[in-house]
């Protein structure tokens, strides 16, 4: 089966890599063809490492995006695809309009965010990447639905001692210190209001732990208010408490040099990979440790949550201490049942043979003109009326 992999502008995220994994494990172990489709970012060079052939996309200047639409119409042209598989809800609706409504041909949406976006059209078979996003598209009538985890390469992804002690020795971290690690895009959308919360933890934590770090890998838009924050925690501690590294293509000497890690959503999941001890965070304050006890609940909402809203900081707090703190047997069991959790749930191995069945199930389920061009109709009516002036692109 050939296919053509459209995602977003190759930045540094979550969403990026799922979809470049996934295309080359299809390759890999099912004899699938695919060639990549997205605007050039730094993320292109894990596209290379795994030999994906790629085409540039054009940036877009809204969504649906007349550009776009005329270059993947080339590149359908060109590349003479069975199958599309759109990721998130702006290349769906270039894809649908550009291709899948005049044409028909098959188109698979994925969509990785914290919601169900209304503008995609309800003929395109969408998957959503918790248990509880599929039970919330249900509910709203969406009958054309899959569920596609987020993967986790476990073979990239796993304990390294040595690739940890690198990381120290380049970022100037001693042996002895207690590295909290954080690996996420620095932007205001979905992460600063975490972002900040973990910084200000250190206010507290840095007082009560001296050999305690904070460790920031990524960047973006709200690095400059990070970086401001950091230093006024390290000003007040008297000593370089909370380092910020930049971006990394390759975040994994973060993860195995960390003794526990503070993210969500795919971060969290590859810390787990790592079997490192790890503080979930969200939004309105949320913040829970991946637990035997909370491991049910996150594989069925997914590694993010809401809070209360309250304005404090001491679930983030609490949660931070009591893993950081922790003697060394409570760490490890804690990481053995969390490596294990992705092994049976996020493997790159099973995501991917589920994704194989939604594709084949999507070449299959054809849907006729009449359905498309109503859904079409639909979802320019809710476009217009800026339903969509929320919806961003996923993490």
């Amino acid at each position: 089966m050939k296919i053509l992999v459209y995602a977003h502008r190759l930045e540094v995220g979550g969403t990026q890599v799922n979809a470049i994994e996934l295309a080359a494990s299809l390759r890999d172990n099912h004899g699938y063809d695919p060639v990549l489709f997205a605007t050039p970012g730094p993320m292109e060079s894990l596209a290379s490492s795994l030999r994906l052939r790629y085409i540039p996309a054009p940036e877009p200047g809204s969504h649906p995006s007349p550009a776009r639409m005329r270059a993947l119409r080339a590149a359908v042209r060109d590349e003479k695809p069975d199958l599309i598989h759109a990721w998130d809800w702006t290349q769906t609706l270039d894809a649908f309009y550009g291709v899948h409504l005049p044409t028909g041909l098959p188109l698979l949406s994925t969509v990785m965010s914290m919601a169900v976006p209304r503008l995609i059209p309800r003929a395109v078979r969408t998957t959503f990447g918790t248990y509880e996003l599929l039970d919330q598209a249900r509910a709203a009538g969406r009958d054309r639905l899959g569920l596609l985890l987020p993967p986790v390469d476990v073979h990239q992804n796993a304990p390294d001692p040595t690739l940890g002690k690198q990381f120290r020795a380049t970022h100037g971290l001693a042996p002895d210190d207690i590295l909290v690690v954080t690996v996420s895009r620095l932007v205001e959308h979905l992460k600063l209001e975490s972002l900040r919360r973990t910084v200000e933890a250190m206010t507290t934590l840095g007082a009560e732990i001296p050999t305690l770090r904070l460790v920031i890998v990524g960047d973006g838009t709200a690095r400059p208010a990070i970086e401001a924050q950091s230093a006024t925690v390290n000003e007040a501690l008297g000593r370089p408490a909370i380092v910020l590294t930049g971006a990394m293509s390759d975040p994994r000497p973060a993860y195995a040099a960390a003794d526990v890690v503070v993210g969500m959503g795919g971060s969290s999941l590859r810390s787990l990979a790592f079997a490192k001890p790890t503080v979930v965070v969200g939004e309105q304050g949320f913040a829970a440790a991946f637990t035997p006890s909370t491991a049910d609940r996150f594989l069925y909402t997914g590694m993010y949550g809401l809070g209360d809203g309250d304005e404090g900081n001491r679930t983030l707090i609490a949660e931070i201490r009591e893993l950081a703190t922790a003697p060394s047997t409570a760490a490890t069991e804690l990481g053995d049942f969390s490596r294990d959790f992705i092994l049976r749930n996020y493997s790159l191995e099973s995501v991917t043979a589920n994704l194989d069945t939604l594709c084949r199930e999507t070449l299959t389920d054809h849907s006729p003109i009449r359905r498309r061009a109503t859904d079409g109709l639909r979802t320019a009516a809710v476009r217009t009326a800026g339903a969509a002036r929320d919806l961003l692109p996923s993490r």
